[in-house]
């Protein structure tokens, strides 16, 4: 056995302030997003067909995604592995609910691992198939969203949720959605994630997503466009290597703090409890 380790009210309470300044932060478009506010309509007239082609396809995979999981469902065993080696004298395994009692450090630290590994990974696909230009660019749209939606969930389980529920499979499409989207955009999803998690959250969540295809729309035409910048032979290789990169970490980022912000308030709901009962 090991010692007890646990939050304090006040590294809950500055985890939380810390948690909603990020999202008073969430202000402004950059570059790329300002490229996806032109009109959907230039967006089809420049795409090729066989991007357009992979993008719908990329879209009908994430609807499965929701659905069953289906081949991005992954296993929690090497991440919970990770996250018992951020406890030095601790030897024997954790499960989810282990997971949940650890100490935001542990929890911070492991994601932050692997958003990086995750990054770097993302770096050196998109160059790679950035230097063929339009050929390879095919094969780079389901190779990043299935980065994406790993990482999104290897950080839920670095904070104690299962991404095998369907109502964290959900969760995890927000997530998508809200990574791509613009201040009004995100504001929206912010207040439909505030939601999730209490009573009948999950519940309302999925009424609210009235289908995939809504929740995956802006990331898929905000996705176009970065792609387009990728077409260029060679000079395609820099793109998609910034591309992807940023991709992944505006991901990673969003996925860490709305897990955690969700795991700080779980927290601070159990330690009120725990006081009531004293």
């Amino acid at each position: 056995m090991i010692r007890e380790l646990k939050d304090t009210e006040k590294q809950l309470a500055d985890a939380l302030r810390e948690i909603e300044a990020w999202e008073s932060s969430q202000k402004d478009l950059w570059f790329w997003e300002k490229l996806g506010r032109l009109p959907f309509m230039l967006l089809d007239k420049l795409t090729p067909a066989v991007i357009q082609q992979k993008i719908g396809e990329a879209v009908n995979e994430v609807g499965a995604f929701v659905q069953t999981g289906g081949r991005y469902l992954l296993s929690e065993k090497s991440v919970l592995e990770r996250l018992r080696k951020q406890i030095p004298d601790r030897t024997e395994g954790l499960d989810l609910d282990g997971v949940a009692r650890l100490p935001l450090s542990v929890m911070d630290a492991t994601a932050d691992q692997l958003s990086a590994s995750r990054s770097k990974l993302a770096t050196v696909q998109g160059a790679t198939t950035g230097f063929g230009g339009l050929l390879t660019l095919a094969l780079d749209i389901p190779a990043i969203l299935g980065l994406s939606l790993k990482i999104i969930q290897e950080i839920g389980i670095c904070y104690g949720y299962d991404p095998s529920l369907r109502e964290e499979r959900v969760f995890a499409v927000k997530i998508m959605q809200f990574a791509s989207s613009d201040i009004i955009g995100k504001k929206a999803i912010l207040e439909e994630l505030s939601v999730f998690g209490g009573g009948d959250g999950g519940k309302q969540m999925m009424s609210q997503l009235q289908g995939w295809q809504e929740a995956v729309a802006l990331y898929r035409d905000n996705f176009g466009w970065k792609k387009l910048f990728q077409m260029i032979p060679v000079a395609g290789m820099l793109f998609g290597a910034f591309i992807n990169r940023g991709m992944l970490n505006d991901v990673a980022e969003a996925a860490k703090m709305l897990y955690r912000k969700r795991r700080v308030l779980q927290k601070i709901e159990e330690s009120r409890e725990q006081h009531d009962r004293i």
